[in-house]
């Protein structure tokens, strides 16, 4: 087998994996912890010693993933073209 062959399949297997793993990793659980506040859902005020709700995640802690995002999106417009 010639190593260029090799590498192309190795590559295209791999790309594979991972979007297929990201995929049932938004199926299985939709949401992540918000990058903003760390998941707490709350975050320090920037004067005193005080704490606020985190707006990104609207003091849950939680934010959709990007992909679960999509495919709400696409499986909306399925069913609005469907009807």
């Amino acid at each position: 087998m010639d190593p260029a062959l090799f590498i192309a399949i190795a590559v295209i297997f791999t790309t594979l994996f991972i979007t297929v793993r990201y995929a049932a990793e938004c199926y299985i659980r939709p949401f992540r912890r918000c990058r903003s506040c760390h998941g707490k859902g709350r975050k320090p005020n920037r004067i005193g010693r005080g704490t606020h709700e985190c707006r990104r995640c609207r003091a849950t802690g939680l934010r959709l993933r990007i992909g679960r995002h999509l495919w709400n999106h696409f499986r909306a417009l399925h069913r609005d073209a469907t009807r």
